[in-house]
């Protein structure tokens, strides 16, 4: 297939890229490069792809995604059979800062593939969302088949919103579109914003680390590579309509549309002090730890229900957060060429 990739520099958009071109697939990656985290780690991924196996197979267009003028020319210049919308404007913590960002990014851009998808035939369109539309709800594991409207941040509104978007254009246009809900997504080549790569770094340089809610979160990790099998496999599962879809009692994850979402989460939540004490033990090192109150618009715990990626894939993820940690740890002391086999940690970046 030819499959346009958004966000084909960032986390999971280089991880997804790699598998496709590995399949055969052809991948036409969309990224912008902002400078919201290091541009030069997502350079960095952007080489690998293209030194990866069937990297001939990949082309690469730098636009942003709110640009119309660039989607339309995207869609109109390649040859795209389906789409897997990855690219947005993340960080939870960043969207109660700079809202406007996330609305042109995750809305605006978010419209702008749904049109190119409409007047391209596109046969399925994929998109990430985010297990933060649950927002304040505690009825745990997060089902898809429960509603999810009550988003504690702008981040997590922009994501549901997309999910109602994508809904109206399947109504509208018969357009096939699947939402994944993302749990708290982990691995090597992480975004340098996320926990586990600032605690890594912290510890490395003797630093305290910062614990919000005094430790007193559960996170449901998910490792990189499970999502990824999740992307793929829902990007070849074409959605279709629910045949036992009840106007009368709507369930919330499917429609009488071509629409679904699913969540994509590891099934089993393990506390935020293990989730550190696992990463101690793989650096061999003891954090220093800052204990501070609950930000703003986060969440207790997260937990997701995956009954429907096994009902409807066969498949759930298999990572354990141990071995998930210990495959990051690795890769972090490679890319900063780091050796802790002298007793002294020296942080020097790649060229």
């Amino acid at each position: 297939m030819h499959v346009l990739v958004t966000g084909a520099a960032g986390f999971i958009g280089s991880f997804t890229t790699h598998r496709l071109l590995a399949r055969g697939d052809y991948v036409i990656g969309l990224d912008n490069l902002n400078d919201y985290y290091d541009p030069a780690m997502k350079d960095a991924r952007i080489d690998r792809i293209r030194t990866s196996e069937n990297g001939e197979h990949f082309t690469f267009v730098k636009a942003d995604l709110s640009d119309r003028e660039a989607m339309e020319r995207l869609f109109a210049d390649h040859t795209i059979d389906r789409v897997i919308h990855l690219g947005a404007q993340a960080g939870v913590r960043y969207s109660i800062e700079n809202p406007h960002v996330y609305c042109q990014s995750n809305l605006l851009g978010t419209l702008n593939i749904l049109e190119g998808c409409r007047h391209h035939e596109i046969e399925h369109l994929v998109y990430a969302s985010t297990s933060s539309a649950f927002g304040s709800d505690t009825n745990m594991p997060f089902s898809p088949h429960r509603g999810a409207d009550h988003p504690m941040t702008f981040y997590a509104a922009s994501k549901r919103a997309n999910e109602l978007m994508a809904h109206s254009y399947s109504c509208l246009f018969n357009l096939p579109c699947t939402g994944l809900r993302f749990f708290t997504v982990y691995g090597p080549w992480g975004r340098p914003d996320m926990a586990l790569f600032k605690f890594t770094k912290a510890i490395l340089e003797g630093r305290p680390i910062d614990i919000f809610n005094h430790g007193n979160h559960s996170r449901d990790f998910t490792y990189v590579e499970d999502i990824v099998e999740g992307v793929v496999r829902a990007v070849d599962r074409v959605a279709a309509p629910d045949p036992d879809y009840d106007t009368n009692s709507p369930d919330p994850s499917t429609s009488n549309a071509p629409w679904r979402v699913y969540n994509i989460g590891n099934g089993s939540p393990i506390s935020l002090m293990r989730f550190v004490e696992i990463l101690e033990e793989k650096l061999g090192m003891t954090a220093e730890k800052n204990m501070l109150p609950m930000q703003a618009g986060d969440v207790i715990a997260t937990w997701a229900d995956t009954s429907d990626l096994k009902a409807d894939f066969g498949w759930s993820p298999t990572t354990s957060v141990e071995d998930g940690v210990s495959r990051f740890v690795d890769w972090y002391l490679a890319y900063y060429n780091i050796d802790m086999t002298t007793g002294k940690v020296t942080h020097q970046e790649v060229p």
